[in-house]
């Protein structure tokens, strides 16, 4: 049971229920589903941000293959307690159900300290979760090979049960020999009345006719149900029996033995096998919250501060309601997602539209993921945000009761009275067709005053309604919003899509013309419609028309943007790929260059006839040759890099600028080698041949980060 619940909620009306037990159906054990049907709604934000984590991590895990094996698994912890007690005896299939229990703790132990390395550095949450569990290793090994599959002992539980078990086998291998030699000699007089050996409280027993009893001497032990056969123990296999008798009562003795020892060790562990049963309980259900997610394309809620902060917020985007999408999924359609924001000083939705266009389902929605999202579980949404709400209530369905002698009007008064005052800052409040079942302007003057309750007290508060009152309220009153559920007048059907920021029409004639209504009757209520209200309906479905236009025209520029987006960054492949083609190819120049002037090298050192003057020089020339190639490279390297910034083609936001004003005769500093050169003589506008020391080489004007001297100018001049 998470910690601090909320003081009300109407879970039951709002299909929490049914989200649990459709999350539910993605465990397989005992143990996790009733772990994920005992799940409720916190106002703990540290355990809420908790179980978004493991449910996030366990995503993670499962997203690299990781899977684990719950099924089989059972509540212990009556099995637990009863271990507890000193004397005390569990069951072997009890003893199995606990022992499998401890089993998979520790082998998800194992897992838990040892994660793929593809999610160990986002295992924070399930790590310290699962070091509950501690090391069952030696108390699994006392268990080993002691329990069957079915739930008795095996032979190897103990040397003692073994032989006594042999025992037990040789000696019914002994009564039935004797038996079957007894039958056989009977039914050659024909007193046997099969000659197969059956058993009656544990002793061998043969049938014989009834009729025929009086020849065999022994010990009835019953009769067939049609009195034909009496199964009797005859008097030379009693001893037999007997010890039989024995020796299974000392099995008994041993096997009784052995479950004390076996329930003494769990109960002296009771604590650690209890809390690793609640640690996997809690695993199981992070694992389903995780398929879940998966299957229903869900995100974790963001959790803002609490509901009554001025900085609180509600954002759903594109959001669905799991149970209502469960429904149309299985018979292949879409569910419509909606889009709400409550933020700033918005904190309350008026929502209008049609009837059956799905005002009730934006409510249902919105209260739901809420309640799902203070329950750690992911919701069915592309974003979502969520304050901390102390409660969710809600007035949503028919609350007619004839028991209580009360109309749908009172009923529905009498709820939205107890909502009031219950409901802080920090609550949300669904009110579903307020006040609608009453005297159309009374109900509208009524219906303003509740919502302006709600909006004063400052609760974040969603209403439908068919009232025009509301609709005008919503476009005056500053922190009240308007909302519509669409409807297309060309068909005169629902779109089921939220639009915030306008009314909605009621277009309940259109409605009911969808339904069938008789048409002379539609054309008379077009008739008694008063002018006011057919100007405020086209003006709504004008309004609405335009809309439509606008959404398709939004959708058509972020195309077009998308478009342009892919075109450029296809130019930019395009541009980096030439600029590696030319890399390349001056790489490979550079090289040819390289072997051309080691080649020429060698050959001169090869002309050389006195032998250590030879070797001299050639070691002087690799040396002057590594030297040039390490020089070289730094120049082509520095060359690639002004090309690919732009500096070797003038462009005026490379970096560092080019240094413009070089003569024949000045003395430079080379970026590539940090040294002085002395410019030589100047090849073009942007290349040169300068000399260090004894060496020429070529430069460009991007390599040159300074003019150290000219030769008009004296040391001191030039400082």
């Amino acid at each position: 049971m998470p910690p601090q619940p909320l003081r009300h909620t109407s879970a039951r009306v709002l299909e929490f229920d049914t989200v649990r037990d459709l999350i539910a159906t993605y465990a397989v054990s005992p143990l996790g589903q009733a772990r994920i049907r005992a799940l409720t709604p916190s106002t703990d934000g540290l355990w809420i941000d908790n179980q978004q984590q493991l449910a996030a991590e366990i995503r993670g895990f499962r997203r690299v293959g990781g899977r684990f094996e719950f099924s089989g698994l059972l509540a212990i912890g009556r099995m637990v307690e009863k271990a507890r007690i000193q004397g005390s005896s569990l069951q072997p299939t009890e003893i199995r159900d606990v022992v499998l229990v401890i089993d998979r703790a520790a082998e998800w132990r194992e897992i838990a300290l040892r994660p793929p390395a593809a999610v160990e550095s986002d295992w924070a949450a399930v790590r310290t979760l699962s070091s509950a569990i501690i090391d069952f290793t030696n108390l699994l090994r006392s268990f080993r090979n002691k329990i069957l599959p079915e739930g008795t002992l095996d032979d190897r539980a103990s040397p003692e049960l073994a032989r006594i078990r042999r025992e037990v086998e040789k000696q019914r291998r002994l009564i039935q020999d004797s038996l079957r030699s007894y039958l056989h000699r009977l039914s050659e007089g024909g007193a046997a009345q099969d000659e197969v050996v059956t058993i009656r409280g544990e002793r061998f027993v043969i049938p014989i006719k009834a009729e025929q009893k009086r020849r065999v001497q022994g010990v009835v032990h019953g009769t067939s149900s049609s009195g034909q056969t009496v199964f009797i123990e005859p008097l030379e296999t009693i001893e037999q029996n007997n010890e039989l008798v024995r020796l299974l009562e000392e099995e008994q003795a041993e096997i009784h033995r052995i479950l004390l020892e076996m329930t003494r060790r769990i109960g002296e562990q009771a604590d650690a096998i209890v809390t690793a049963g609640e640690v996997l309980a809690e695993l199981e259900m992070q694992f389903a919250k995780a398929r879940f997610a998966d299957d229903y394309g869900c995100v974790a809620a963001v959790i803002s501060p609490a509901g009554g902060s001025a900085t609180s917020r509600l954002i759903l985007d594109q959001a669905r309601h799991p149970v209502l999408a469960r429904n149309v999924q299985a018979k292949g359609g879409r569910v419509v997602p909606i889009s709400v924001e409550l933020a700033g000083n918005a904190r309350e939705l008026i929502i209008t539209g049609p009837n059956t266009g799905g005002k009730t389902v934006v409510l249902k929605t919105v209260a739901l993921l809420a309640l799902m999202a203070q329950s750690g579980l992911p919701v069915t949404a592309n974003r979502a945000e969520f304050p901390i709400f102390d409660a969710v209530l809600a007035d949503i369905g028919d609350y007619q009761s004839i028991e209580q002698n009360l109309s749908t009007f009172s009923a529905h008064i009498g709820r939205i009275d107890w909502i009031s005052r219950q409901a802080t800052a920090e609550s949300l409040v669904l009110l579903d067709e307020l006040v609608s079942a009453t005297d159309p302007i009374e109900g509208a003057a009524l219906a303003v005053a509740i919502a302006d309750h709600f909006r004063t007290l400052g609760t974040m508060t969603l209403i439908s309604t068919h009232h025009t009152s509301l609709k005008v309220y919503g476009a005056s009153t500053p922190g009240v919003l308007n909302a519509a559920v669409g409807f297309d007048e060309t068909t005169l059907q629902p779109t089921y899509e939220l639009q915030i920021g306008v009314p909605g029409a009621s277009a309940g004639i259109n409605t009911a013309q969808r339904l069938g209504l008789n048409q002379a009757i539609i054309a008379l209520a077009r008739r008694r419609l008063s002018t006011e209200a057919q100007d405020v309906g086209t003006f709504l479905d004008r309004l609405h028309s335009q809309l439509r236009h606008t959404e398709r025209e939004r959708e058509r520029l972020e195309q077009e943007r998308e478009q342009l987006e892919r075109e450029r960054a296809r130019l930019q492949g395009e541009g980096a790929r030439e600029q590696r083609d030319k890399v390349r190819g001056m790489e490979k120049k550079l090289e040819s260059l390289f072997k051309d002037f080691e080649y020429q090298a060698r050959e001169a050192i090869r002309g050389i006839e006195e032998r250590a003057a030879a070797q001299k020089l050639s070691k002087n020339a690799e040396r002057r040759m590594a030297q040039l190639r390490r020089e070289f490279r730094e120049q082509f390297d520095a060359t690639v890099v002004a090309h690919a910034t732009g500096a070797d083609r003038g462009d005026p936001h490379a970096q560092p600028a080019l240094v413009r004003d070089v003569s024949e005769g000045d003395t430079v500093k080379l970026k590539s080698m940090g040294r002085a050169a002395s410019v030589k003589r100047r090849l073009d506008a942007d290349h040169f041949e300068v000399e260090i020391g004894s060496m020429k080489m070529k430069i460009t004007r991007a390599d040159i980060a300074q003019v150290l001297l000219r030769p008009s100018a004296s040391p001191v001049e030039a400082a």
